[in-house]
C-alpha cells in the first residue's frame, strides 16, 4: 500500500488491504472516472471520452469544489458517497485548519435521519471491514462516527437550522431533488446557504450532491442547467442507472418505462421530468402574505366561510380554514391544524367551537373523507357538505385569485411552504392535476384555499339579521388551546 500522503481514492479502491473487495470488476469503471475527475486525478484517453459523455466537458477540471451527481436509482450513488466520506475523513489531514478542541465534520444530509443512515451504514461497513481504519474509530452512535483524528462523520436532516455552526470538510447531500420542509419553501437553497460559510474556512472542503432527478427546479436542476458541459470547479455528472450499475436487470427498467414512462425516465434514465412544474411563483405568494397578520377576529358585518380537510388521526393532519370577502378582497381569517396522533371526535368539537365564533353553521370539506365528518360535525350543530370541486379544481380556481393579488394570506410558515411546493402534473391524457410533491403535504393550504375559493363564490349582499347564531366573543388563537400539538395561526 502507498503511503497515506500519496494515496489517492483510486489507489484506495484498488488496494486489497482497503476497499478492493467492494469495487471489483468492470461495473465500477464509469464511477472510477467520476472519482478521478472529482479529485483532479490524471485521466487517460478512454477516461476523457467517458468524462465527455457524462459531463459534456471537453477537458477535466483541475480541481473541484462541488460535485453534482444526477444518476438513476440503484446506480451506486450512496456507496460512492460513503467511500468519498471515508477517504476524506481517514486519509486527509485537516488539523492545521481546526482550532484547539475543534473537530471537522463530514456531514451526511438527507430528507430524514432514516434515509441519511443508509450512507452512514455504508461508511460503518467500510470502517469495520478494514482493520487499520477500524482502529481509528473512537466512538460510534446511530447517527455519528467519531474518529481519533478529530474528524466526525454524522447524519443530519434537511434543515437549514441544524446545519449551521460546523467546520465542514465535506457535505454529502443525499437525494437533494426530493427535499421537503415545513419550515422553508426552498429547503435545498436554504441549506446550501447555511453550509457554504461552514466550508469556506476549510481549504479543500467538498460539497457532493447526489440524487436521481425530479422536476426542473431546485438546486439540482440549477446546477445541471448552469454547469453541465461547462469548465470550472463545479462538476456535474449525469448517468443512467445501467451506465453506472450494469448489474441492474434491463427488464426492471423496461417494465417501469411501460408502466409510467415519465416517472421511469427520471428514476432510471436520469432525465429531469418535463411533465411536472411548480404550481405557483414564490414572488406571487410573497406579494399576498401580510407579514404581521397571524389571525383576524370575527366581525358582526362579515359573512365567513369554512373549509375542512378531515383526517382519521393516524397519518395526515386535520385542518380548518376560515375566510371572508370584503371590499373586493378575499382574506384568510384563520387556519387550524391538528397533527396526529389525535382524537378525530375531539378535534371536530374544537373546530366547531371556532366555527361558531365566526357564526358558521355550514362548512365544506374533502369529498373523500367518508361519512364520519358529516356525523361528527352534525352532532355539534354544524352541517358538513362535501366540496363540489376536487382538490385540483380548488387549486386551479385559487391560482388566478393569487396571481391577481385578490387575496390576503396570513403569515403562516407551513401554509406558505405547502403552497410554494405544490406541483402541477400533466397526465398522458393531457389533463392537469395539482398536488404536493414526494414527501410533502398540503393539509393546511388545502383548507385555506378551499375557504378562499368558497368566499369568492358568494353572491349577493350580507344581512346579519338572517343569522341565528350570535357573535361569540373573540378569543386569540394562542388562548384557544394549550395542547402542544396545535399549530396555531402564526406558524412561527
Amino acid at each position: 500500500m502507498k503511503t497515506v500522503k500519496s494515496l489517492t481514492i483510486i489507489d484506495a479502491m484498488n488496494d486489497p488491504a482497503l476497499f478492493k473487495s467492494w469495487f471489483k470488476g468492470k461495473s465500477w469503471g464509469n464511477w472510477r472516472v467520476f472519482l478521478k475527475a472529482l479529485f483532479g486525478l490524471k485521466l487517460g484517453k478512454t477516461d476523457l471520452e467517458t468524462l465527455q459523455r457524462f459531463t459534456g466537458r471537453e477537458k477535466p477540471p483541475a480541481s473541484v469544489s462541488e460535485g453534482w451527481l444526477v444518476v438513476g436509482r440503484r446506480g451506486g450513488k450512496s456507496l460512492i458517497a460513503a467511500l468519498t466520506a471515508v477517504f476524506l475523513a481517514c486519509f486527509k489531514d485537516y488539523s492545521k485548519h481546526l482550532a484547539p478542541g475543534e473537530v471537522g465534520t463530514v456531514m451526511v444530509i438527507a430528507a430524514d435521519r432514516k434515509q441519511a443512515r443508509v450512507i452512514l451504514r455504508y461508511v460503518s461497513g467500510f470502517l469495520d471491514g478494514v482493520p487499520m481504519l477500524s482502529a481509528m474509530v473512537a466512538n460510534k452512535t446511530k447517527e455519528s462516527i467519531e474518529l481519533n483524528n478529530r474528524i466526525v462523520i454524522e447524519v443530519h436532516t434537511a434543515s437549514y437550522r441544524t446545519t449551521r455552526g460546523y467546520s465542514i470538510i465535506a457535505a454529502l447531500l443525499d437525494e437533494v431533488a426530493f427535499w421537503r420542509s415545513e419550515e422553508s419553501a426552498n429547503p435545498d437553497t436554504e441549506i446550501l446557504n447555511a453550509l457554504r460559510p461552514g466550508m469556506a474556512t476549510v481549504p479543500g472542503s467538498l460539497l457532493l450532491a447526489l440524487s436521481s432527478p425530479y422536476a426542473r427546479r431546485g438546486e439540482l436542476w440549477k446546477a445541471y442547467k448552469n454547469y453541465f458541459g461547462k469548465d470550472g470547479e463545479i462538476l456535474v455528472w449525469q448517468g443512467e442507472t445501467r451506465d453506472m450499475n450494469p448489474t441492474v436487470p434491463e427488464s426492471v427498467i423496461q417494465k417501469a418505462l411501460e408502466e409510467d414512462e415519465s416517472a421511469a425516465r427520471a428514476e432510471w434514465l436520469a432525465e429531469f421530468r418535463r411533465d411536472i412544474e411548480s404550481f405557483v411563483n414564490s414572488e406571487a405568494v410573497e406579494a399576498v402574505v401580510l407579514p404581521d397578520r397571524r389571525e383576524l377576529p370575527p366581525l358582526e358585518s362579515i359573512r365567513y366561510f369554512g373549509f375542512c380537510d378531515p383526517s382519521g388521526g393516524s397519518q395526515d393532519s386535520m385542518t380548518l380554514g376560515i375566510a371572508h370577502r370584503e371590499n373586493g378582497k378575499l382574506a384568510l381569517d384563520c387556519v387550524r391544524e391538528r397533527v396526529p396522533p389525535f382524537s378525530p371526535k375531539q378535534v371536530v368539537s374544537e373546530f366547531c367551537e371556532l366555527l361558531k365564533r365566526y357564526r358558521i353553521s355550514t362548512i365544506h370539506g374533502d369529498r373523500y373523507a367518508g361519512q364520519w365528518p358529516r356525523e361528527q360535525f352534525r352532532s355539534h350543530g354544524v352541517e358538513y357538505r362535501t366540496s363540489e370541486k376536487t382538490k385540483s379544481e380548488i387549486y386551479i380556481a385559487f391560482l388566478p385569485l393569487l396571481n391577481s393579488e385578490q387575496i390576503e394570506l396570513l403569515h403562516h410558515k407551513r401554509l406558505i411552504s405547502q403552497l410554494c411546493n405544490l406541483e402541477r402534473r400533466t397526465s398522458r391524457s393531457g389533463k392537469d392535476s395539482i398536488d404536493h410533491g414526494p414527501g410533502g403535504r398540503d393539509d393546511v393550504i388545502n383548507a385555506a384555499a378551499g375557504a378562499l375559493v368558497l368566499a369568492n363564490q358568494q353572491q349577493g349582499g350580507y344581512d346579519p339579521a338572517r343569522l341565528s347564531i350570535p357573535l361569540a366573543p373573540y378569543v386569540p388563537a394562542w388562548k384557544v388551546h394549550n395542547a402542544p400539538d396545535w399549530t396555531l395561526g402564526g406558524g412561527d
